[in-house]
């Protein structure tokens, strides 16, 4: 791309369109130059969120060591030991994060949108408050994007990447893992599995006994992670990715579709699990600022052709592979 900015793009009709600031009206053949990142910034939260991480992922490492603190750590450990074996959490979730982002990154820049580098979000809480150690990572996309096959593109490749390097993860994982006795006590937390989940687990050790559990290497606990972000971007609301996927695949009835999708949140807690009043809170708020009713490409009518939308139906797949009604839960028992 020259450095002067990036090159008129095309609607779907072929006509060259961009935009010269965000929220500007579209006219043919306008540019605008792409903004500088600052790259300090981005590399300074980087490093931020591989510390939170492996904090986080240090207390997962000693878990795996002591088989739920069961036995002992090994002779001559130290908490050096165990925040190192922690980077094995950062390495697994922080690859899938950064995969996700870098594919919507990837996008933009095929199709000459300005977007930034991807900001990670560390989470400086206590651990008592800090599950995974970070609050993810997003991208800025600049401008507005001329026409839905543009925004569709752009939005499902996030998710894909993600998927395509928590799979791996997960199976490198998994076959470090090791299968113990059921642990118990008061402050366990009981980790949903989703269903691709269930059928790697299935693969590598069998069925297990009721009084069977997982003893999850820290990989699978960030390829975990990975799973749950990225079935949580694909819910059709809003902002997120799904949320563009759905306007992309159904224009104006995406407004419906966000809300019965809010309301299915709502189900779900009082069903299975009240985190989901957490999420169901949430994309309440997306739609109240962001507004119920997607922002409009200027090709609103122009369908997907063929080839798009059985992604979109891969993309619908992946969210049932990475899906799960009880995500997080406090329990006495894990797996009860």
């Amino acid at each position: 791309m020259p450095p002067d900015g990036p090159p008129p793009y095309t609607d779907d009709r072929g006509v060259p369109v961009s935009s010269a600031r965000p929220g500007a009206e579209w006219s043919p053949g306008a540019t605008r130059p792409r903004r500088r990142d600052r790259l300090w910034l981005h590399i300074l939260l980087f490093l931020a969120t591989i510390f939170t991480t492996s904090v986080v992922g240090a207390g997962a490492y000693q878990g795996w060591l002591t088989d739920f603190s069961r036995v002992p750590l090994p002779a001559g450990s130290s908490p050096a030991d165990l925040w190192l074996g922690g980077l094995w959490y950062s390495f697994a979730a922080l690859g899938i994060l950064t995969a996700h982002e870098l594919g919507h990154y990837f996008a933009c820049r095929h199709y000459g949108v300005d977007a930034s580098l991807p900001y990670y979000l560390p989470n400086p809480l206590p651990l008592e408050l800090n599950l995974i150690g970070t609050f993810g990572a997003v991208i800025r996309i600049r401008q507005p994007i001329a026409s839905k096959r543009m925004l569709f593109d752009i939005a499902v490749a996030g998710p894909i990447a993600g998927f395509l390097v928590a799979i791996p993860m997960l199976l490198l994982g998994m076959s470090w893992s090791k299968v113990t006795a059921m642990p118990s006590g008061p402050n366990l937390i009981n980790l949903g599995e989703p269903f691709v989940f269930q059928l790697t687990a299935g693969w590598v050790f069998g069925s297990l006994g009721a009084d069977q559990a997982i003893n999850m290497h820290p990989v699978v606990f960030g390829a975990w992670l990975g799973l749950l972000a990225t079935a949580l971007n694909l819910v059709p609301v809003g902002q997120l990715d799904g949320g563009h996927i759905s306007y992309a695949v159904f224009g104006r009835k995406s407004r419906s579709v966000s809300i019965l999708a809010v309301a299915t949140t709502l189900a779900l807690g009082l069903l299975y699990s009240p985190t989901w009043f957490y999420w169901a809170g949430l994309f309440t708020i997306f739609l109240l600022v962001f507004g119920f009713r997607h922002p409009s490409t200027i090709d609103e009518r122009e369908p997907l052709d063929g080839t798009r939308m059985w992604i979109a139906f891969s993309a619908l797949v992946m969210f049932a592979l990475c899906f799960t009604p009880t995500p997080i839960s406090p329990t006495e028992l894990v797996g009860q």
